[in-house]
């Protein structure tokens, strides 16, 4: 018993806990076929288009987002388009980056989310 509780206190000492998040990025540093953690601002969101897929037709829009680093193309999906308006401040968590014409893309993918910041 004494020594699981030493290992726990060990082990809280050596990781303590997080307040930001090491993985944090920016645009510029977003890479395809791999997840990403950035915040960026809304600059425009194209008008919606109809698109079908193997799960059936949905909509889809292109949203152009910035930081301080550059800029890039956030795909939102159905519900999600009416969510977000330009000049929102936002926070993609998890978000999965595609190579689109040789320029990332970036997208929720499984399980990315997206957190609107003051």
């Amino acid at each position: 018993m004494v020594v699981g509780r030493l290992i726990t206190g060990w082990a809280k000492r050596i990781n303590p806990p997080r307040l930001l998040d090491p993985a944090m990025g920016d645009i510029a540093s977003i890479r395809a076929n791999q997840n990403a953690t950035f915040s960026a601002t809304i600059v425009s969101i194209s008008a919606p288009r109809e698109v079908t897929n193997s799960r059936g037709t949905t909509s889809v829009a292109d949203a152009t987002i910035q930081d301080a680093t550059g800029t890039t193309t956030l795909t939102l999906w159905g519900e999600d388009i009416a969510k977000y308006k330009a000049g929102m401040k936002i926070q993609i968590t998890d978000g999965w980056v595609r190579d689109y014409k040789g320029k990332p893309q970036v997208s929720l993918g499984r399980s990315g989310k997206i957190t609107v910041l003051p």
